[in-house]
């Protein structure tokens, strides 16, 4: 049975998709079957995953109209497999405002395909909208990356609303996976005084393994690739593998 994860923080520039790029990658590396669903229409993660976003038959807007399925829209890549996104996208919230049950689109979408992968990894808009809440209403779970930086527990008290919104009224299956600390700087009080703040309020749901502020990370989605294949002995690469190995691990993998 499948593990569907929603990569979710509605502040920008936390490392949401660098996150849920690099984890695909990682998990693939381990041998896991993982496929990344792009639901901003950015479609930042489809270019950091190699893929042409401009330029692909389908995308997660044809899964969301109903125009294909799921198993038509995915993409594979040496790095684990691929629903991409496109600015198509940007018009579907309002396209599904009269959509029966317009929250489960995307959860219905998904079912066909749940069972042929281990994890399924949602890569969410930098915003509270339909879009997201389509993506936490189909996922078991949302895994949280959070900047070390002074407005980073602002954005989260918003997001924590939300999330017991919708498990109150919609997904009241929906668990926090896990809080990855991003852009993690060691010589500074801001990110020690940050990452003790999260750890006080999210407990042990906050990973041991923090991902380190890292050229290579930056670097790495202009040659459309994961840092893993980019720079493997990167620190950027090293620190995601570990988050990979520790969020398999607490799922009661090897």
């Amino acid at each position: 049975m499948g593990k569907i994860i929603a990569i979710a923080n509605q502040k920008g520039g936390v490392g949401k998709t660098t996150t849920c790029v690099n984890l695909c990658s990682a998990l693939h590396e381990q041998g896991k079957r993982v496929l990344l669903c792009d639901t901003d229409p950015q479609g930042n993660a489809t270019s950091a995953m190699g893929a042409d976003k401009r330029n692909t038959q389908f995308s997660v807007y044809d899964l969301l109209m109903g125009e294909a399925t799921a198993e038509k829209v995915i993409l594979k890549t040496p790095f684990g497999d691929l629903i991409p996104s496109n600015k198509e996208l940007s018009g579907a919230g309002i396209e599904l405002v009269g959509v029966n049950n317009r929250e489960f689109v995307l959860k219905n979408a998904l079912k066909t395909i749940k069972d042929s992968y281990d994890y399924i990894l949602i890569d969410c808009p930098p915003s509270l909208e339909l879009l997201t809440l389509n993506s936490l209403c189909a996922a078991d779970t949302i895994l949280i990356p959070v900047q070390c930086e002074y407005f980073a527990l602002e954005g989260l008290s918003d997001l924590m609303n939300t999330l017991r919104l919708v498990k109150k009224r919609l997904n009241p299956s929906i668990e926090v996976e896990g809080v990855a600390m991003t852009m993690f700087d060691g010589r500074t009080n801001l990110s020690m005084q940050v990452a003790e703040e999260v750890k006080r309020y999210f407990k042990d749901k906050v990973y041991a393994t923090v991902i380190p502020r890292n050229v290579r990370l930056s670097e790495a989605p202009s040659h459309g690739k994961p840092v893993l294949q980019y720079d493997s002995s990167s620190k950027g690469a090293r620190a995601y593998r570990d988050l990979a190995a520790e969020l398999v691990k607490r799922n009661g993998g090897g």
